[in-house]
């Protein structure tokens, strides 16, 4: 690598660090605003809290790469071009490509670890954030609540491995559960038997739910064929899923593994199912750390452009335009899984404008 290749990346660099650090911070707030503050309040241990946020960081990483990039390019490119840098550079006969070939191989680098970090490290972190919120639930029932009601007004929060649903209708001071009501599911079929309490409470740590002034109900046939009543019970819970702002819910489509991804969109096409935020998914696993590749483009194509048209970019335009790519990213992405376009068109159109803008640019560059 040149001398003055290199020169461009220490430029870079270190604007990239900085911008990455910034972003996740940012995307990491956004995306956590409004778990964080009800967690705390309501008593959830900031030990806990503090993971949830530590294991979002990966996501928000994946995601922050292309748009620091991005910055970083604007902003050093700027810079060189403002200090008569580059001016320089050229006027020693040191072609374009020297200025091209280090932003891009950077641009590749930057894709890579994105990819690497989206399918290696993003599907993980998500089952172990979906566990630290089981225990925050477990820890401290106070917390349930968070995730909405049902059409009966119930707080279904708790699933367990026996497939039974756990509605709790409110947590009272100290931990005090009302109005419960445990249905045990059967695939297909109607509720096999139906448990209600008037209350109960579950201790921190412990996977036994304790009820009080209740009857259990076992249904045959969609029928009830049994009905005892009870003062005090205990309920043994197995691998409760807890998740506070999903109602237990799956995983999104956009965080499970490749292979999983896969299978599931073939079966999907091969039955003729309609599932647009499966198929947007599997194509943003890779328009998504490809916008590196796209945006270093874009951004060497414009600091090539500001140069030869005297004007200078400066921290307000990088972060503008770092903006409107982000803006245009998520409408796409949203546009793509409710299914208004097709998976492919909403996940590469995004980085398919970067390139087009970079190309525009590089082409009235040239007529100058």
């Amino acid at each position: 690598m040149k001398r003055f290749e290199r020169y461009v990346l220490a430029e870079i660099l270190p604007l990239l660090l900085g911008a990455l650090s910034a972003v996740i911070l940012v995307l990491v707030l956004v995306a956590l605003q409004e778990v964080i503050a009800p967690l705390l309040a309501k008593g959830a241990s900031p030990l806990l809290v503090a993971r949830v946020l530590a294991l979002n960081v990966p996501e928000a990483t994946a995601r922050a790469l292309p748009l620091a990039l991005m910055f970083a390019i604007l902003l050093g490119l700027s810079r060189l071009s403002s200090d008569s840098e580059l001016k320089a550079a050229i006027a020693s006969g040191i072609p374009a490509r020297h200025l091209y070939r280090p932003v891009l191989l950077l641009g590749v680098g930057v894709t890579l670890l994105a990819f690497l970090i989206g399918e290696g490290l993003v599907p993980r972190t998500k089952v172990l954030e979906r566990q630290v919120k089981q225990q925050i639930v477990l820890d401290n029932p106070r917390v349930i609540g968070l995730g909405g009601t049902d059409a009966s007004g119930q707080s279904l929060v708790l699933r367990d491995a026996l497939n039974r649903a756990i509605s709790i209708g409110r947590v009272e001071p100290g931990g005090q559960l009302s109005d419960l009501r445990i249905v045990t599911m059967q695939p297909g079929q109607p509720p096999r038997d139906v448990i209600t309490a008037r209350r109960g409470e579950l201790k921190p740590g412990s996977t036994v739910l304790t009820l009080h002034d209740g009857q259990r109900v076992t249904y045959q046939d969609g029928r009830p064929v049994t009905v005892l009543r009870f003062k005090t019970g205990t309920l043994p819970v197995q691998d409760v899923q807890a998740d506070l702002d999903t109602n237990g819910k799956p995983l999104k489509a956009t965080y499970l593994p490749l292979p999983e991804l896969l299978t599931r969109t073939n079966v999907y096409r091969q039955q003729n199912i309609q599932a647009p935020a499966e198929f947007s998914a599997l194509h943003q696993k890779f328009a998504q750390p490809l916008a590196a590749l796209a945006l270093a483009f874009f951004g060497v194509s414009l600091g090539i452009f500001s140069f030869r048209s005297g004007r200078d970019l400066g921290l307000m335009w990088a972060l503008l335009l770092t903006f409107a790519y982000y803006a245009t990213w998520s409408v796409f992405r949203i546009m793509g899984e409710n299914g208004a376009l097709p998976g492919a068109l909403a996940a590469y159109a995004p980085d398919a404008i970067a390139v087009l803008a970079g190309m525009a640019l590089l082409w009235v560059a040239a007529r100058r």
